[in-house]
């Protein structure tokens, strides 16, 4: 899958109903992360003692960062234990310490006020969602997997206080649904370290819980649409997926990556012509200029293309599109470019051409050595692809 799911302890992001907020998740879920940092760090300085604009900022910085390194993209969660395998997510010193000044100013914010008053559930709020970004930030950026599911459990603390003093505070659902399912993901023995006692998950729970808020919820309800798509597709319920990725899209129509996903969603479904259509239609607004368009590379799309090609043995167009994504990986995320190097592979060896299917492999092999790709091609180095092996 390939768009803006945010599936690994999410931060719980608030579309806010005040103008200035509402127009920087505007630039937000258009991918357009530079235009919402700004507009955040405006908010900031007009509200400096509102915690919720530091949690905004923070967010904002740690999902341009995700969207560079390709990590936007929920193929990345489909394997076994996705959310211990997920590489990491580099990020500059000077968002690294602008993220940390962000959360730590809104943690601050947040706890002074329940000093005075521990039933303050908007304070509570913003203290659980500094703790979510917090656990995506230690998860993805500095790998600190334990800490990363403490202070997930730390926002489902927060979030579960307030639905007990108000059951209706729909939103503050978001979070808890999000760490059932994630919990309930784990292997046994993570389940068993000390601060998840208590906390078993249920990927069932959770996923009820995340279509409540996706349908009931007001400043959580796109975050909610847009984790179920991940979920769903983890799940393998594609077709649950269709219809909120169709809204998303027309939603927002500058984010490029919603329509690749209904894409693969309609390629699970096993519907080439509709998985395909949306990519061209990619294509027809990169080439036209459309707004927006100008960071994606049509090499980003002909590789989504190969790959839906590849999957129903369409070997020609896949292997004319693979070629041309695999040429310009340089220009590619990571991700996309090494896989674009072993599909290239995959491909050669589905048509007898052995010697240039290594080439690929190695190609594959030394543009990230450390990845999943990288290690898969490894093993095609010594045994050729067959279709039997998926992957």
């Amino acid at each position: 899958m390939r768009a803006a799911l945010y599936l690994v302890l999410c931060g719980a992001a608030a579309l806010a109903q005040d103008a200035p907020v509402s127009k920087g998740f505007e630039y937000f879920y258009n991918l357009q992360y530079d235009d919402s940092i700004a507009e955040f760090g405006r908010l900031v300085a007009q509200q400096p003692n509102v915690p919720d604009g530091y949690n905004h900022l923070a967010q904002a910085i740690l999902y341009r960062d995700m969207f560079r390194a390709g990590a936007l993209e929920s193929e990345l969660v489909t394997g076994g234990n996705p959310f211990l395998r997920r590489q990491k997510v580099d990020a500059s010193p000077a968002d690294q310490r602008r993220f940390d000044q962000a959360i730590d100013h809104a943690m601050e914010l947040a706890q002074a006020r329940l000093k005075r008053n521990p039933r303050d559930t908007g304070a509570l709020y913003a203290l659980g969602v500094s703790y979510g970004l917090r656990a995506n930030y230690n998860f993805l950026v500095r790998k600190a997997w334990r800490d990363s599911l403490r202070d997930a459990t730390s926002a489902r603390k927060c979030h579960s206080r307030i639905t007990d003093i108000d059951p209706g505070f729909i939103d503050a659902r978001l979070v808890q649904g999000l760490h059932d399912y994630i919990v309930g993901s784990l292997p046994v023995y993570w389940r068993l370290v000390g601060f998840l006692i208590g906390f078993h998950g249920n990927k069932d729970e959770g996923i009820r819980t995340l279509e409540m808020v996706a349908q009931k919820g007001k400043v959580n309800r796109i975050d909610a649409q847009i984790l179920l798509c991940a979920v769903y597709r983890r799940e393998r319920r594609p077709q649950s997926a269709v219809p909120i990725l169709q809204d998303l899209v027309r939603r927002f129509p500058r984010n490029y990556l919603l329509p690749m996903e209904l894409a693969q969603m309609y390629s699970d479904l096993g519907d080439k012509e509709k998985a395909l259509a949306p990519l061209r239609r990619l294509e027809e607004l990169k080439r036209s200029g459309a707004n927006g368009y100008a960071p994606l590379r049509v090499e980003r799309v002909l590789f989504a293309e190969g790959t839906i090609e590849f999957w129903y043995n369409d070997l020609d167009r896949a292997l004319a599109n693979m070629k041309r994504a695999a040429a310009a990986a340089e220009e590619l995320d990571l991700n996309a470019g090494v896989m674009a190097w072993m599909r290239l592979g995959q491909i050669y060896d589905l048509e007898g051409q052995r010697a240039l299917a290594v080439d690929a492999y190695r190609h594959a092999v030394a543009f990230a050595p450390d990845s999943d790709a990288a290690r898969e091609s490894r093993q095609y180095l010594a045994t050729p692809y067959r279709r039997k092996q998926r992957g």
